[in-house]
């Protein structure tokens, strides 16, 4: 099936990507790309980093031209979808129209994790997830102002570096016994603590926030130990919630992510889906994984437009995702969930580049690269291929 009317759900970096491959693999009926936002689907990732540093405009966010859509004739069309209805093959707007399709692909992306505490509501409190979101932020970041960040994870670190780029005074304040707890290993988490200290970040982990307080805005965030932390503007980056209702509703099989196979097909198989929403097993790791990573949404939409027009081309890539703060671009390759081992190359203590590597049994899993390009490819190689490594082999490689 290459004609008729193909529906993509989330103008996403996924739904762009499946939009454009669908003319790529050659589908030559309709293609519509519903969205919610305004701006053309934009790269996500430069939010929390030149986007909100200044450095970077949302004409240059976007991940295609408009004359791209136009010329391969690719319907972006600013709407919301509230219920997929499989029997009859057709979508429904929240205005009560109806859209007929022959394929349908979900790129529903995630939606910000919410912070359930009293105050949390409050003038100054923002959540960083759209352009939106970060024009909001930029308005009330002033020079000299007191930024508080909760959560240390990757968008609040991000976030952190970009506020201090602005002149803002700038505390984290982290749940767990170290930032980036969930997704590295100790001796990374202390290299960025480390960094974030030196360039005027104050960091407080085992800070568990409790309420926001202020009278018409917020004014400090308060922990569980009775502590007020002041507070000018408070940014709440505690992590992602697939978007699956749409999904879930429509009978379709949801796992914390809309769970898709190894071609990207749902339980419905004339229904695809890829991105943040998705989740499918990876034979690498031997379970379910849902990635938040922006190339894997591209292979899983690659994928997926194969799929639609009658093509097979599995999902094989391995995960990477990176992390840009101040002059540190942190490269990772593959998922390090169930490592029992790190191998370090370089002095986190003291260096700013080093890598870590992650071992199961022996066996490399994923590797954490600061400011070392050359040893995100060779890892990305090695796990790729499944090439043996010897611990002394990555102790001793070059990196830089």
């Amino acid at each position: 099936m290459t004609r008729g009317r193909a529906l993509v759900v989330g103008a996403s970096h996924a739904g762009a990507q499946l939009a454009a491959s669908l003319r790529q693999e050659g589908w030559s009926g309709e293609v519509v790309v519903i969205g919610d936002e305004s701006a053309l689907p934009y790269q996500r990732p430069p939010l929390s980093k030149g986007y909100l540093a200044g450095t970077s405009t949302l004409d240059e966010l976007a991940i295609r031209r408009a004359e791209f859509y136009d010329k391969h004739e690719i319907q972006l069309l600013r709407a919301t979808v509230t219920k997929i209805d499989r029997a009859a093959g057709r979508v429904v707007l929240s205005d009560g129209e109806t859209l007929a399709y022959d394929g349908l692909g979900l790129c529903t992306g995630g939606r910000v994790r919410q912070l359930s505490v009293l105050g949390v509501d409050l003038p100054g409190v923002f959540y960083l997830r759209t352009f939106a979101d970060v024009e909001s932020i930029r308005e009330a970041a002033l020079p000299g102002r007191r930024a508080v960040i909760v959560g240390g994870g990757y968008i609040g670190l991000e976030t952190a570096a970009s506020l201090r780029a602005l002149g803002l005074e700038v505390t984290v304040l982290e749940a767990a016994d170290r930032v980036l707890a969930r997704v590295t290993a100790r001796e990374v988490s202390s290299f960025y603590e480390r960094v974030h200290r030196d360039a005027g970040v104050e960091i407080r982990t085992g800070a568990v926030v409790e309420a926001m307080a202020g009278d018409h805005v917020v004014r400090s965030v308060v922990l569980s130990d009775g502590e007020h932390v002041p507070a000018d503007l408070v940014i709440v980056g505690v992590g992602l919630v697939p978007n699956t209702e749409l999904a879930a509703e429509a009978g379709l099989q949801v796992e914390d992510g809309v769970v898709i196979d190894d071609l990207a097909r749902t339980s419905d198989p004339q229904i695809v889906a890829a991105g943040d929403c998705a989740i499918n097993h990876m034979a690498r790791y031997g379970r379910l994984v849902r990635l938040e990573s922006v190339p894997s949404a591209g292979e899983q939409a690659k994928t997926a437009a194969a799929t639609l027009c009658g093509r097979e081309r599995p999902i094989s890539a391995l995960p990477w995702f990176w992390s840009d703060q101040y002059d540190l671009k942190l490269q990772i390759a593959g998922v390090n969930t169930g490592y029992d081992e790190i191998v370090l190359n370089g002095d986190p203590t003291r260096d700013r580049d080093f890598s870590c590597y992650y071992l199961q049994h022996g066996r490399l899993l994923a590797a954490d690269c600061v400011n070392r390009p050359r040893d995100f490819v060779m890892a990305k190689q090695m796990i790729s291929q499944g090439i043996d490594v010897e611990r002394a082999e990555l102790e001793a490689s070059v990196g830089s």
